[in-house]
């Protein structure tokens, strides 16, 4: 659906430039953009590789099992039918601790992982379980410590003070995790089980 979204916004702009005699500024517009895609690629490429290494530091360090035993509670009440032991646990908690540090690269292949365990506890293959949509939501909404991409993308575009938004960034995902979490113990309660998420 949002591969259509885009082609439209394309072929209109097209259109209307075509329709103005502007179709070069489109063409200009193009180039500049992806210009500025791959200068922004590379400055973020810098940045994850040295938070990547920071994470791979923290983890041989035991710092990231030490986060994952203080989120151990957390995760027991947010995903109650995943048996203690199930690999799956595992995967969670390096996700969520990667998204607390603001590596969302990171924490993709570890929710993609957990995602995988989850769906072989799944009874019903072609409906999302519970702890999938709470999965989901989680990593959509998950708290951040440290917002590295948008401080890289900041630091690209020569903010004067790229981290400022630390603070507002803490704030806006503790918000956005307590909602997501409201609602899906919400869904939990009002309707069991989670209505079907297809696809």
């Amino acid at each position: 659906m949002v591969n259509w979204i885009w082609l439209f916004f394309i072929v209109v702009g097209f259109a209307v430039a075509a329709l103005n005699g502007n179709i070069e500024a489109v063409t200009q517009a193009a180039f500049d953009g992806a210009k500025s895609g791959v200068t922004v690629c590379f400055g973020l490429i810098s940045v994850l590789v040295f938070w990547m290494g920071m994470m791979r530091i923290a983890e041989d360090a035991g710092i990231l099992s030490k986060i994952a035993r203080l989120l151990q509670p957390a995760i027991r009440f947010l995903f109650p039918s995943v048996p203690k032991n199930h690999p799956a646990i595992g995967y969670i908690m390096s996700n969520m601790s990667a998204n607390i540090l603001g590596l969302g690269n990171a924490a993709t292949p570890m929710g993609i992982k957990a995602m995988q365990e989850l769906q072989k506890l799944n009874p019903d293959k072609e409906t999302a379980s519970t702890a999938m949509c709470t999965l989901l939501a989680l990593n959509t909404s998950s708290v951040t410590l440290i917002p590295t991409t948008l401080i890289a993308i900041r630091m690209n575009y020569n903010s004067v003070n790229p981290a400022e938004i630390v603070g507002t960034t803490l704030i806006a995902t503790i918000i956005s995790t307590a909602a997501a979490i409201v609602v899906d113990r919400w869904y939990r309660r009002s309707r069991s089980p989670i209505p079907p998420l297809k696809g």
